[in-house]
């Protein structure tokens, strides 16, 4: 009989798990710029560490193997900032990614009264840039990572995230 995959919070014990995943899932987009410094691959393990205790941060697990995770915080204008949704190569293409974004949009609308989703990705993140269409996110602008990797900046109403499900 096989495991289904779940969604829940993260929990504290999660964040080394989430860390690990983190850095083999950005390889990936590391290739696509040729730049292996880019956020996701140089944050530290006590920054995750920080990130799960403060902010809304979703796994998705295969048992108690954590192989997805999403972050978002809402600033002060009300928009809630999502960020480094990564699933494990293997699981990639299953709407993995697409469950953890619903989680962590009804979490941050209904507990922390996000009124606007964003989120930032690559310019040359295909994939990423399809999931994000799909669900319902518009391209709003561009910027800049501090990491030097333009980035493409998209949007939706917090109002939007229960048509994604």
């Amino acid at each position: 009989m096989g495991m289904s995959v779940t969604i829940s919070a993260a929990a504290e014990k999660d964040a080394e798990q989430i860390f690990r995943l983190q850095y083999l899932c950005f390889q990936s987009e590391a290739a696509l710029y040729g730049n292996y410094r880019i956020d996701p691959l140089v944050q530290s393990l006590d920054s995750v560490r920080g990130e799960v205790a403060a902010d809304c941060v979703y796994v998705a697990r295969l048992g108690e193997e954590v192989v997805g995770s999403v972050r978002g915080r809402v600033s002060e204008d009300g928009a809630a900032a999502i960020g480094k949704l990564c699933v494990h190569p293997r699981l990639q293409g299953h709407g993995i990614g697409a469950r953890l974004l619903r989680a962590a949009e009804a979490a941050l609308a209904d507990e922390r009264g996000a009124k606007r989703f964003r989120l930032h990705t690559g310019h040359r993140s295909e994939s990423g840039l399809r999931l994000y269409r799909r669900v319902g996110y518009e391209t709003v602008g561009t910027a800049q990572g501090d990491d030097g990797v333009p980035m493409i900046v998209l949007e939706k109403p917090a109002t939007a995230y229960a048509t994604t499900a």
